[in-house]
């Protein structure tokens, strides 16, 4: 990892976030499927096409970092907002100087009578002074109304979560759980079990994203950590996966004789469970970024050795299944995250991956950083847009 952390340190803003958007992601949330479960085999690729008939409709706005979105029993679509930092402490981090706030929520939207409302407040919050590129609440998963689980990250060695931020920063790389009334509170602390058992072996790096809750327990994706993590009904963690580096080639600007390769970070972000019963893991990966770089991959429902489901992707930041077994990847710059950086490319993609291995690129050049996707009964889609910015973020519908 010494050779990762000297060539980030050559690369000025655009190395600062490589982890911050290991702050990024966000779950999918499909409830468990039957016992009786079809098979869903490997798509390595398939044909692209572009899909333009599909109807856009914003139902929510003003939302600050919106993240991870997922249905409720009642059929209420909740979504995770990341907040907007506050006045601190403040100390550098990943993304620059992110200073604490209490300012993360959770918005409940009524899809039938249309009404958005804020539930719960007050949810940890880091972020810079104008609050964008927030690190919190970064997603959501129920199982019952009364048990609706989030991710709160943080993006660094959970032992600078004190040093740096005080008492509030043992809120951070945590669970939390919120009731039917939306009163929240905290639960694992999946930083502390990073700093003791670190599963990749790698640096002691954390942070929860993408969860997923099933009856007795819930599996979380650590972006940090590049594990995939459970933790059961008595709190008791466990990894069901880890994603090691991959070798890839060195970029050009890094003036490395040809054919060097750098090691890459997973950075998995998201877990959705598949209708075969197995979990399937979406990684947005690190530094160098590479376009077509980032993979799906298939993880045993009891935990084993992850393989490669899908891949030829970039930056994907969630994964969901529709109800007929398509696969959605959304990816939240569809150009790469160095021409994210560098020239303000945010514009996202959400692909279908039909069971058949066809790839259609859905509302094509409509997103801008997204953040989140889910998918309704009725194979509606949701998505949160502008993810990383303060009271700009929203929930978009599509209807295909």
């Amino acid at each position: 990892m010494k050779i990762r952390k000297t060539i980030l340190s050559s690369l000025a803003p655009v190395a600062l976030f490589v982890t911050a958007l290991a702050t990024l992601v966000v779950a999918s949330g499909l409830k468990s499927a039957s016992a009786a479960r079809p098979h869903v085999s490997s798509v390595s690729s398939g044909p692209s096409v572009s899909a333009n008939s599909e109807a856009t409709e914003v139902i929510a706005a003003g939302l600050n970092n919106p993240r991870g979105l997922n249905f409720g029993p009642e059929g209420a679509l909740y979504v995770a907002e990341a907040g907007s930092g506050g006045a601190g402490p403040c100390a550098p981090g990943p993304e620059g100087i992110r200073c604490y706030g209490a300012t993360g929520s959770i918005t409940r939207i009524d899809l039938r009578k249309g009404a958005v409302t804020r539930v719960a407040s007050g949810l940890p919050s880091l972020a810079g002074e104008d609050g964008s590129f927030a690190t919190g609440v970064h997603d959501i998963s129920l199982h019952g109304r009364g048990n609706a689980y989030m991710t709160i990250g943080f993006g660094g060695d959970p032992a600078a979560r004190t040093i740096d931020f005080g008492p509030a920063g043992a809120s951070f790389a945590r669970l939390a759980r919120m009731n039917a009334s939306g009163n929240w509170s905290l639960q694992e602390d999946l930083g502390a079990y990073e700093a003791a058992a670190n599963p990749a072996g790698d640096e002691i790096d954390t942070n929860p994203y993408g969860i997923l809750a099933l009856p007795g327990k819930r599996v979380v994706a650590d972006a940090g950590a590049n594990a995939l993590n459970e933790v059961s009904a008595n709190g008791t963690i466990a990894t069901l996966a880890v994603f090691p580096d991959r070798m890839v080639e060195a970029p050009p600007f890094l003036e490395l004789p040809p054919g060097t390769e750098i090691p890459m970070d997973a950075v998995p972000t998201s877990v959705a469970l598949g209708p075969d019963g197995h979990y399937y893991v979406g990684q947005l990966t690190g530094f160098p970024f590479p376009v077509g770089g980032a993979n799906v991959y298939r993880v045993p429902a009891h935990g084993g050795t992850p393989e490669v489901y899908a891949g030829g992707f970039t930056a994907i930041i969630d994964v969901a299944f529709g109800p007929d077994g398509s696969l959605y990847v959304l990816e939240i710059a569809k150009n790469g995250l160095l021409d994210a950086f560098i020239f303000n490319d945010w514009t996202g993609a959400l692909i279908r991956v039909a069971p058949d291995g066809t790839r259609t690129e859905i509302v094509p050049g409509s997103l801008f950083a997204p953040g989140g996707v889910a998918v309704g009964s009725d194979g509606i889609l949701y998505v949160t847009n502008n993810s990383i910015f303060s009271g700009s973020g929203q929930v978009l519908r599509v209807e295909l």
